[in-house]
C-alpha cells in the first residue's frame, strides 16, 4: 500500500498568473486606493469577482472610447450589473477601450480602458480581499507605456455593440 501526503491546495491563480500580478494600496485622507495590474483576462475576471462584494444596488458609469459614448444609471441592481459584465468579459479582455465604474457612497470599482483595475474605498477591506486572491502587494507597479490607444486605430464593432446592448439591458441612459 502506498501512502501519499496531502497535496497542497493550488488555485488557478497560482498556476496561471504572470509574474506581473500585483497591486498597490495607498491611503489619502479618508480614501484608500488600490491599483491592480495583471494580464487582461485576470483583471476583467477580478473586476467581475470583486463586484460581488459591492452593495445590492450600485451606480453605474460606462464609457466606450471607440464610439465615444457614455451611459450612466443610478441604483441598478447588482445581479443585473454582474450579468452584464459577465457577458462582456471576453470582448473586454480582448479589445479594451471601455471603462466600467460601479460605485456607492462607500466604494468604487473601476475597470479602465487600459484594462487596469482601480478600487477606491472608505475602508481598507479591499487590501485583505486582494491578498486573499494571491495578488502581491507592492510599493509600486511598472507603469505601462501607452502611445496611440488601440481603440483609436482598430475598430471593434462587436465590443461596441455588446456594450450598447448591455447599457440597454441595464436601462441606463446616455450621458
Amino acid at each position: 500500500m502506498l501512502f501519499r501526503s496531502a497535496q497542497p491546495d493550488s488555485t488557478i491563480w497560482k498556476r496561471f498568473r504572470s509574474g506581473q500580478d500585483g497591486f498597490t494600496f495607498t491611503r489619502t485622507g479618508d480614501i484608500y486606493e488600490a491599483k491592480v495590474v495583471a494580464n487582461a483576462e485576470r483583471v476583467v475576471d477580478l473586476f467581475y469577482t470583486l463586484s460581488e462584494l459591492m452593495a445590492p444596488a450600485v451606480d453605474v458609469y460606462i464609457h466606450d472610447a471607440r464610439s465615444r459614448t457614455s451611459w450612466s444609471g443610478q441604483t441598478i441592481a447588482l445581479p443585473d450589473v454582474r450579468d452584464a459584465v459577465a457577458r462582456l468579459k471576453v470582448p473586454l479582455s480582448t479589445y479594451g477601450g471601455v471603462e466600467i465604474t460601479l460605485f456607492t457612497p462607500e466604494d468604487q470599482l473601476t475597470l479602465n480602458p487600459q484594462i487596469e483595475l482601480f478600487i477606491y474605498s472608505r475602508s481598507d477591506r479591499w487590501m485583505y480581499l486582494l491578498n486573499s486572491m494571491n495578488l502581491e502587494e507592492r510599493a509600486s507597479l511598472e507603469e505601462r507605456m501607452w502611445g496611440i490607444q488601440s481603440w483609436e486605430r482598430a475598430p471593434a464593432p462587436a465590443l461596441s455593440d455588446a456594450v450598447a446592448a448591455a447599457a440597454e439591458r441595464l436601462s441606463i441612459k446616455p450621458s
